[in-house]
């Protein structure tokens, strides 16, 4: 229980005086970028829900929110299934249900790689065949010592390392960005939201400012596991 208090209090410090405006970028994010990759009639998983940026913008006809966060359950909208779990141990979700699993800046906070790798095989098992799993992190090739600038960052990861562990639990990687979105909205610069179109339309500036990466991966049509 003092696990999840502190949780939702690093939450509460870390983004209480962006929340309106990561809200506004998430759904600039979703719209522009990441709708297209989730059916509106399927079922999308947010993965580290947090404070659900994602899961209230993103339109599909069933959303689930996964995190250990105690304040997920109220932030994340209306209409949303909500498993408030570690996401290392067995989901209440069934076996082939999932069209998309997304997770965004939340793998690199788990404890060890045995719980990352827990979580994918999770995630590989409730996606349906062909169903993708999208993933969006620090890249520590990029993003260097200001990784630690988070205590609760515990996996460096980059898109190859990422890449390399998907692979192995069966997923077909289909995209590896090395750089997509700029660092982090907790600190630092905070663009105004409308430029964040334009920069989704303009990889050559990904190059530039992009210290995340981005990594698609598909569990294969002919799986039988």
């Amino acid at each position: 229980m003092e696990m999840l208090q502190d949780l939702g209090a690093e939450y509460r410090q870390r983004f209480s005086d962006l929340a309106s405006y990561r809200d506004a970028v998430w759904k600039i994010l979703t719209k522009n970028y990441f709708q297209q990759f989730v059916p509106l009639d399927g079922t999308v998983l947010d993965l580290g829900a947090g404070w659900g940026e994602f899961t209230r913008n993103i339109q599909a006809k069933h959303r689930i929110a996964m995190d250990l966060n105690p304040d997920m359950p109220t932030r994340v909208g209306t209409g949303v299934e909500v498993l408030l779990q570690d996401c290392s141990s067995r989901w209440n979700i069934k076996e082939s249900s999932v069209d998309v699993v997304f997770t965004s800046n939340f793998f690199e906070h788990l404890p060890d790689k045995d719980a990352l790798r827990r979580t994918l095989q999770e995630s590989f098992r409730c996606l349906k065949p062909g169903g993708r799993i999208i993933c969006l992190g620090p890249n520590a090739r990029f993003v260097e010592g200001a990784y630690w600038d988070f205590w609760d960052h515990f996996i460096p990861l980059t898109e190859r390392s990422l890449t390399e562990i998907l692979s192995l639990t069966g997923f077909a990687v289909e995209q590896a960005v090395p750089q997509f979105l700029p660092y982090s909205m907790s600190q630092g610069f905070t663009p105004p939201p409308y430029l964040i179109s334009l920069y989704l339309r303009l990889p050559l500036l990904w190059r530039v400012f992009g210290k995340q990466f981005l990594v698609i991966a598909r569990k294969p049509e002919d799986d039988l596991r």
